[in-house]
């Protein structure tokens, strides 16, 4: 695998960066599979500031092809994403679209979601490694959105859900989409909440796939230097997403922001010490236990969490509501994935929830439908 070096800032290119953490071997798959541990490949998860723009960023980037070798059901399963795609259709739908090109919609969950609530309007999807649901609605294109893209199509807005932050160039992204885009068409997306989700200790923040540490100031930044208007924002819960409604116009005044650098690097460095603190107390309840012990997230939520030194060694399995994940392995570890229906016939088993925004809907459904007895550590 060859590393793709990200030797600039990808915000006013300047090399001046500060080094915030190596974390070596880390998987370059966030995802269940079902080949030999010996095929796993890993890489260095090194983080870096600008000391110039303040935007923390990832220096070793893995090729798209391997990164996203395939599907690993993010955004797929559970009462918040489910509430999450329904609220982006409604707030989409404030703006009474026409037709609409959609950059990375996998499965079609919006379109449908839309689709079901309003009207039925062209929807055009250009996705990596598309799974339509069935009947749904819309037009799929297998391939990534980059300045070589020319649709076949029209369209008067441009979507993308829980895209943006996973572009290794957020800027020329912009720029691009803003190339395909007459002035007075709209750029509608949803996007995390990174900056709530870090302060808050989210593992599933930054890693592999979400390279750059993108503040709503940053993006608010980022937009008006592609020549978008932000017509109006909405907050999905605190801690998960921002929706933006932008439109395209030339006139735009570009934003200025003050240097971050003291902010973000202090929320980044307060992450790695709650970690550090809680892997120590983590391992001391698992190595003082004598029930079951499993951990919860069949994803990266469990992969930082071993990469940082949680022993092992007393899991049983790793636990995830997703079926599609049931006995496979996740990627970069040697724990299996089981439903968490086994916590049934456990006695008062420990079960290790550190899944973000996720906890309490995963915590609500194990004690009133599976075992009321399982203890949690979070």
């Amino acid at each position: 695998m060859k590393i793709i070096k990200r030797n600039n800032c990808i915000i006013d290119d300047s090399n001046d960066f500060e080094l915030l953490q190596d974390l070596k071997k880390f998987p370059v798959f966030m995802g269940c599979v079902s080949h030999p541990e010996e095929n796993d490949i890993t890489a260095n998860l090194t983080w870096k500031i600008s000391k110039s723009s303040g935007t923390i960023q990832l220096s070793d980037l893995i090729p798209l092809d391997i990164l996203y070798q395939q599907e690993h059901s993010s955004g797929v399963v559970g009462r918040i994403w489910h509430d999450h795609h329904q609220a982006f259709a409604n707030f989409i739908n404030k703006f009474n679209p026409d037709s609409i090109f959609e950059i990375g919609g996998l499965h079609g969950i919006l379109a449908d979601k839309y689709h079901k609530s309003f009207k039925e309007i062209p929807w055009n999807i250009l996705e990596p490694n598309p799974i339509p649901l069935e009947n749904t609605n819309a037009s799929f294109e297998k391939g990534f959105f980059d300045e070589n893209y020319k649709p076949t199509f029209s369209f008067d807005t441009i979507v993308h859900s829980h895209v943006f932050e996973h572009v290794y160039e957020p800027k020329k992204f912009l720029l691009n989409i803003s190339n395909l885009m007459k002035e007075g068409q709209k750029l509608i997306f949803s996007v995390p909440n990174m900056k709530e989700m870090l302060k808050r200790k989210y593992t599933n923040c930054l890693n592999f796939e979400h390279t750059v540490f993108l503040t709503e100031n940053l993006i608010d930044n980022l937009l008006s230097k592609s020549k978008f208007k932000i017509l109006s924002k909405k907050i999905f819960l605190e801690d998960h997403s921002i929706f933006y409604c932008v439109e395209k116009c030339f006139s735009v005044k570009e934003l200025t922001q003050e240097n971050p650098f003291l902010e973000n690097k202090k929320i980044f460095e307060d992450f790695l010490n709650y970690h550090r603190n809680l892997i120590d107390q983590l391992n001391y309840e698992i190595n003082s236990s004598t029930q079951s012990v499993f951990l919860f997230g069949a994803h990266v939520f469990a992969q930082y969490l071993i990469l940082s030194g949680l022993n092992t060694s007393k899991i049983s399995y790793i636990l995830d509501n997703d079926f599609n994940k049931h006995n496979k392995r996740l990627y970069g570890t040697n724990l299996y994935v089981k439903s968490p229906q086994i916590l049934a016939s456990e006695k008062k088993p420990l079960v290790v929830l550190k899944a973000g925004v996720y906890n309490s809907e995963i915590k609500e459904d194990i004690l009133k439908n599976i075992n009321s007895d399982t203890i949690f550590l979070e």
